[in-house]
């Protein structure tokens, strides 16, 4: 009988740690998946920001026995928007280049809809993202157009507008994620605590023949370490998984530098160990602290 009424002790523990883990892997997870988020919101926000792109064009009124001396200054321009404080890419584009892409927009390939080199020379400039708010593309703009040589840029407005969202929509995300994170800690200390709860009549019978708080708490925060371990690990491992899948079938601007990602699983790893051990020790101080006949009542 008594071997019974032991054996239903383990199977019961057995179940009380796997249900902890499980929920310390799933919480510990999510919250792995929302660092991935906002690591990635940042490097995808400029990704999206650069594609604003500046188009700034040449005086195309000149006499033809002059056409080398204009095409070295023209280069000499673009040399000086490329070291502008705005701008990140600068693409030159000559007159015949910007015949054969209006012909290839069009559909075209013969001489008739119109000659040959008809559109100006100009610069395609990608822009910085700090400079794709509507405000500093302005002063983007203005940049550009002191550049001698210059004689208009344009550039979508509506898109900067769109982009310049982009920061607030980074802020909410942010603010999502740390009010995620204390959902995470309310949710693995409730587990821990429910888990000690059904341990409070073996801490004050310890406590009653004389063991020090000290020798009580070890045992339970070097499960709760242990606990805390596994659950991480696996809530990582099913986190990569899902996310090593959805790179390689989705081609998009992910973060590559592997520190950040190493830094995240470090991050979330001692998140999980942190707060089992330390909703254990005070779920555990406090029936420590109790009266016997607080206990059923608890």
């Amino acid at each position: 009988m008594a071997k019974t009424v032991e054996d239903f002790n383990k199977s019961r523990l057995r179940s009380s740690n796997i249900t902890v883990v499980v929920s310390i892997a799933l919480v510990l997870f999510l919250v792995g998946l929302f660092g991935l988020i906002l690591l990635n919101a940042q490097k995808y926000s400029d990704y999206l920001k650069e594609q604003l792109v500046v188009n700034a064009y040449f005086d195309q009124n000149f006499n033809a026995k002059d056409s080398i001396k204009v095409a070295a200054l023209e280069q000499e321009a673009v040399k000086k928007i490329e070291v502008l404080p705005s701008v990140r890419r600068a693409t030159y584009i000559s007159r015949k280049q910007a015949s054969l892409e209006a012909k290839k927009s069009l559909g075209v390939d013969s001489e008739a809809l119109f000659d040959a080199d008809i559109f100006p020379s100009s610069v395609e400039v990608s822009l910085k993202p700090e400079y794709t708010d509507s405000l500093n593309v302005k002063t983007a703009i203005k940049q550009l157009k002191s550049i001698p040589g210059i004689v208009d840029v344009k550039n979508d407005s509506d898109s900067a507008k769109v982009y310049g969202k982009l920061d607030t929509i980074l802020k909410w995300v942010l603010g999502l994620s740390l009010l995620f994170l204390v959902l995470a800690i309310v949710l693995i200390n409730n587990s821990i605590r429910l888990k000690i709860f059904s341990k409070r009549f073996i801490i004050k019978t310890m406590q009653l023949v004389g063991a020090k708080r000290r020798f009580i708490l070890k045992p339970f925060i070097i499960e709760a370490a242990i606990l805390g371990a596994v659950g991480a690990v696996l809530g990582l491992l099913a986190l990569f998984g899902i996310w090593y899948y959805f790179t390689t079938n989705i081609k998009t601007p992910f973060v590559q530098e592997t520190n950040q990602y190493i830094y995240l699983v470090i991050g979330v790893f001692g998140l999980g160990i942190f707060i089992t051990v330390l909703s254990t020790i005070v779920a555990t101080w406090r029936f420590l602290r109790s009266n016997a006949d607080d206990l059923y009542y608890s």
